[in-house]
């Protein structure tokens, strides 16, 4: 109950945690899957709920992109299915351009002087989620010279090969 109140977690999440301090063998498993059972029961563990919420709190707060929070909600262990639903309905209608830009102005991330500038908020950007169409978009609107952009492609495709 103590991991539930410090912070949200998906059933996988919450069971794993649990299995590390249950005891080794079939009396740990069994205690385990009793208490999961109860969460359920009692409504304090849903996936569903965990997934929208996550998905929600990602994108109104801290400006991520799609492909961040599927990566994220994968790790901490739900469902694929559960996963695209959530973030379709989520993310649906969602202008990923005009989140790329709010993800940078939350970072106080502002036009690029020069190619390490540019480099830096690529990386940031992809790390956020974003797709290469939406960062390349908004670095041309900035008028970032093509010299740039296409060091920039270079890099990508140096660390595809790695």
């Amino acid at each position: 109950m103590k991991a539930l109140g410090r912070q949200m977690r998906s059933e996988a999440d919450l069971r794993r945690l649990m299995g590390k301090r249950a005891e080794p063998g079939e009396r740990g498993d069994a205690a385990v899957a009793a208490a999961m059972k109860r969460l359920k029961e009692h409504g304090y563990l849903d996936d569903a709920a965990f997934a929208e919420t996550y998905a929600r709190l990602r994108q109104q707060n801290e400006k991520l992109g799609v492909r961040r929070v599927r990566n994220d909600l994968r790790q901490k262990g739900v469902g694929s299915e559960l996963i695209t639903e959530t973030l379709e309905a989520r993310y649906g209608q969602t202008n990923e351009e005009a989140l790329a830009r709010e993800h940078l102005e939350r970072k106080r991330m502002h036009k690029p002087e020069n190619e390490k500038e540019t480099a830096r908020i690529m990386r940031r950007l992809v790390a956020a989620g974003f797709s290469t169409g939406v960062i390349y978009k908004i670095l041309r609107q900035w008028e970032v010279p093509d010299e740039a952009l296409a060091a920039l492609e270079n890099l990508e495709e140096e660390t595809h090969e790695e």
